[in-house]
């Protein structure tokens, strides 16, 4: 039944595959499309009290649904259901990427499925993926990182944090889930480095600038860190570098949150994410001198390909490049 085969493919992700929390998340979204698709579509006439409950991606054993499964029998999701999914989903106008990880993220529950005997045919096998089409990565100048860095309001532990965050991400081109992932012992003040633990949970070393290590250590001895709103002292995550305004760790979707505040305030709205600093520091490591396989590493990218699309984004080095190749520039 698909419910159930869901929870066994998420808990195949999480014990076989040793994906990350944010990857399972996400896998669970997908499949909840699915599920939505097949109850408004299929199951249109079943009351809605008697539809399957939600999969959820830290669901307990005890809170799986299991007496209503029988209502989508895995084996009846065939091809032509698929196609209607997709169908649904670009009429909705959905971004083409988001309709592209829904079937890749599919093909691998369907694949999983086949795999351990539970279907005799896999309802995507044939279906071609869209192609996306390539865009160029947004990029900073230095003056808008500089107006961005200046927004958080550093006289306050949390808008401390949210700068030296800034500082972290330009330093080393971090991704939000390798930021709120990091631990204290993972900083390593005296030799500018720090773990990471990055995409497939693989590890990397990086290093940061002094500037940004400073930034870090005047964050983890900051008075206020071990007190409450209220300024008494108070039990905090001991492990975690970034903590929110109740001592625990900090999450992506606060990282979002707090960006989004930022970002309107120094007029750079609908423009960047968290994300483009990463882009940014990459185009500026680039313009630099940087050679593309060095910057491979320090993302943590697992093809050059990917890497090479910053030299797309910069104009400064389109320029530098043809003055150096052009007989009469």
């Amino acid at each position: 039944m698909y419910i159930r085969t869901a929870y066994l493919f998420l808990d195949h992700l999480k014990v076989i595959k040793n994906a990350s929390e944010h990857t399972i998340r996400n896998y669970a979204i997908d499949l909840n499309a699915l599920k939505l698709y097949i109850e408004e579509d299929v199951l249109k006439d079943v009351k809605s009290e008697d539809l399957p409950g939600k999969i959820q991606y830290d669901a307990s054993y005890e809170e799986r649904w299991k007496g209503k499964d029988d209502l989508i029998p895995i084996e009846s999701i065939t091809k032509k259901t698929i196609r209607g999914f997709l169908a649904k989903l670009s009429s909705k106008q959905q971004n083409k990427r988001t309709v592209v990880r829904r079937l890749s993220s599919l093909r691998s529950f369907f694949k999983y499925a086949f795999s351990q005997h539970i279907i005799t045919h896999n309802p995507i096998e044939e279906l071609d993926t869209p192609k996306i089409d390539k865009t160029v990565p947004v990029s900073l100048s230095y003056d808008q990182v500089q107006t961005l860095f200046d927004q958080p309001d550093k006289n306050t532990l949390l808008g401390f944090r949210d700068r030296v965050i800034m500082e972290l991400f330009y330093s080393s081109g971090l991704r939000v889930s390798e930021l709120v992932a990091l631990n204290r012992r993972d900083f390593d003040p005296k030799s500018f480095l720090i773990k990471l633990k990055g995409k497939g949970k693989k590890e990397r070393i990086v290093p940061i600038t002094k500037n940004a290590a400073d930034w870090i250590t005047a964050y983890l001895e900051h008075p206020e860190r071990h007190k409450d709103m209220e300024g008494h002292l108070a039990q905090v995550d001991e492990e975690a570098v970034f903590l929110n305004k109740l001592g625990t760790r900090l999450t992506l979707r606060s990282v979002d949150r707090n960006f989004d505040k930022y970002l309107m305030a120094s007029g750079l709205a609908n423009k960047v994410t968290p994300h483009t600093i990463r882009h940014t520091i990459a185009t500026h490591w680039l313009e630099n001198g940087m050679d593309l396989k060095t910057i491979q590493v320090l993302l943590g990218h697992s093809s050059l390909a990917t890497t090479t699309i910053y030299t797309q984004v910069s104009t400064n080095l389109k320029k530098k490049v043809y003055d150096q190749a052009h007989p009469r520039a």
